[in-house]
């Protein structure tokens, strides 16, 4: 369940009431409490009280984890993968149910997914969330023994999974749904989430599979499992995204929505064939890890000020630009977010749509029924909206819809790919857009970048090289005092020397020198330059302010300014 059904589930209950759950939720959105912490932290419930309440409310027993041990011969009964996957922890057997404590126990797929992988009945009990997952941890050990011990598994397994390209679709599905497989992609998942990994590659070569996983923008690889594992893998992916497992020709796209590690998470599936099988992506929406709050996002203070002013304009185009995967739509969905309010209607039109919004119209591209981006927003029109968003402008027809919108009075959000803030100018007239439109009609546009951070247990001064100076195009003596870091590498940051990142901005403010140079199809080294006089402060240089910030490291503004 999400917080807002937990928040539901206490005022059936009569703990809460509406309006007290309602302070509760935006206690969990603003600080990021757990729901718990949030509700024991107002009074309205003591620790114990929580959850005694979801047990009274699910008619199961509540036990406290604290004291007493749990017999070995109990906790072989759930292997360590499963359980730490689920937050199950085994606490005794009750006739022919295995009594379990669950992390989340108004999860119902948890319970279920645990009833079809270990083939008993499940009883499930209520305790404390920390003291289940403290008891995991003691018992059930690190997650590298786990999947040793798949692998093992896997190993002795080996005969019956040796699966071929040719092979049936009924030999393929019965091999993915092999526990040993099962256990072993749902562990890939958990390490994965457990990783902060933002997508999870499955990748079949003529003698090697390899699995890898994006962390903060850079691809790090596991071990790699036996290559005969690659077809009875990808197909239990396949399985779990309902894509059609015989189909191994075609391209398929398909989502998959569990609760892994304690937390909801959405995957979204993509395959592709290849020459040697099928090579499977999972993009990991993982709602937990993303703070749409506007303010959390690390911008400059002018940036920040002058976004918060400009959502709450009437009208006109905010345009957020930068690479794939740079951030965009994080930083569109806070804004968004900042002015969703009862008296706005607010719609966006996305492909696909990554987060809900709660209040928010959401309406996902389909090109393959012709629901495309600039039908859906003709549609937005005679929807009476306030403020609209547009995943993507890709060509001239969603380019003008979005400014006849601006011009009859809506606010429009959208993104670009271009290198930098002025280019999305120039992209715009090369699409074919006249430029006294997007002169009337832009407000600003937000470039962008994401720039991976130093770990804060290992970062080290250090003094850089006249070469990476150069680079940087800064002198020895404009640095005075500052100083320089990088990170050591240790075992918080899995030594890499980086944990999470952060974002670095270019705001191009559309003032009226400005407007003159577009409506005279100046190109982007012009407007670039004459937007520099005005003030603004480019990619490279608010690089800078994060390299003296003890941010990031010079390495990273380099590779992305």
């Amino acid at each position: 369940m999400n917080n807002k059904q937990v928040a539901e589930f206490f005022v059936e209950q009569q703990v809460l009431q509406p309006s007290q759950a309602e302070d509760v939720l935006t206690e969990v959105d603003l600080n990021g409490k757990s729901i718990a912490q949030a509700m024991v932290d107002g009074g309205f419930v003591d620790e114990s009280g929580f959850y005694q309440t979801i047990a009274d409310g699910l008619g199961a027993d509540y036990v406290d984890l604290s004291t007493g041990e749990i017999a070995p011969e109990i906790l072989r009964l759930i292997p360590s993968g499963l359980a730490r996957l689920h937050g199950a922890l085994p606490v005794g057997i009750s006739g022919d149910s295995l009594r379990v404590a669950l992390v989340d126990p108004l999860d119902l797929h948890a319970a279920e997914d645990l009833r079809f992988a270990l083939g008993k009945d499940i009883q499930v009990i209520v305790s404390p969330a920390e003291q289940i997952e403290d008891r995991i941890k003691q018992y059930y050990g690190t997650d590298t023994s786990s999947m040793e011990e798949i692998l093992k598994q896997l190993g002795e397994a080996g005969d019956l999974l040796q699966l071929q390209e040719g092979d049936g679709a009924g030999a393929v599905e019965a091999e993915a749904n092999a526990t040993p497989i099962i256990r072993f992609v749902d562990l890939i998942l958990y390490q994965a989430i457990q990783d902060r990994a933002s997508d999870i590659h499955f990748e079949p070569f003529e003698n090697e599979f390899k699995i890898r996983y994006r962390v903060d923008g850079a691809l790090y690889e596991m071990s790699p499992p036996p290559r005969h594992l690659a077809l009875p893998v990808i197909s239990r992916v396949k399985v779990m995204a309902n894509m059609n497992i015989a189909e191994r020709r075609l391209p398929q796209d398909g989502r998959i929505q569990k609760y892994i590690a304690g937390r909801s998470v959405d995957l979204r599936a993509s395959t592709l064939p290849t020459q040697f099988g099928e090579s499977l992506v999972l993009r990991v929406l993982d709602r937990t890890i993303v703070n749409l709050d506007l303010g959390a996002l690390g911008m400059p203070d002018y940036v920040h000020d002058f976004l918060l002013e400009l959502i709450n304009r009437p009208n006109g185009i905010f345009i957020a630009t930068g690479p794939t995967g740079s951030g965009k739509t994080t930083t569109l969905y806070s804004c968004l977010r900042q002015i969703n309010t009862i008296d706005s209607k607010l719609l966006t039109v996305e492909e696909p749509v990554e987060y809900d919004l709660e209040g928010i119209v959401q309406v996902p591209v389909n090109e393959a029924i012709g629901l495309t981006f600039a039908r859906v927003l003709r549609s937005f029109l005679r929807q009476d909206p306030d403020r609209i968003m547009v995943g993507e402008t890709r060509d001239l027809e969603t380019a003008q819809i979005a400014i006849q919108a601006s011009l009859t009075g809506h606010l429009v959000f959208t993104t670009l790919h271009t290198n930098d803030a002025p280019g999305a100018v120039t992209r715009l007239i090369n699409m074919g857009v006249e430029p006294f439109l997007i002169s009337s009609t832009l407000e600003a546009v937000l470039g962008q970048r994401l720039l991976r951070s130093i770990c804060s247990h290992c970062r080290t001064a250090y003094q850089p090289n006249e070469g990476l100076l150069t680079e940087l195009e800064i002198q020895r003596r404009d640095i005075g005092e500052k100083q320089f870091y990088y990170g050591k590498g240790c075992d918080a940051c899995n030594h890499t020397g980086y944990k999470g990142r952060k974002g670095i901005y270019e705001l191009l403010k559309i003032t009226d020198p400005l407007r003159e140079l577009i409506n005279e199809r100046a190109p982007t080294v012009v407007l670039k330059q004459k937007a520099i006089e005005l003030g603004m402060v480019t990619l490279r240089q608010d690089g800078l302010r994060s390299i003296f910030a003890g941010d990031t490291t010079i390495e990273e503004v380099l590779k992305y300014t």
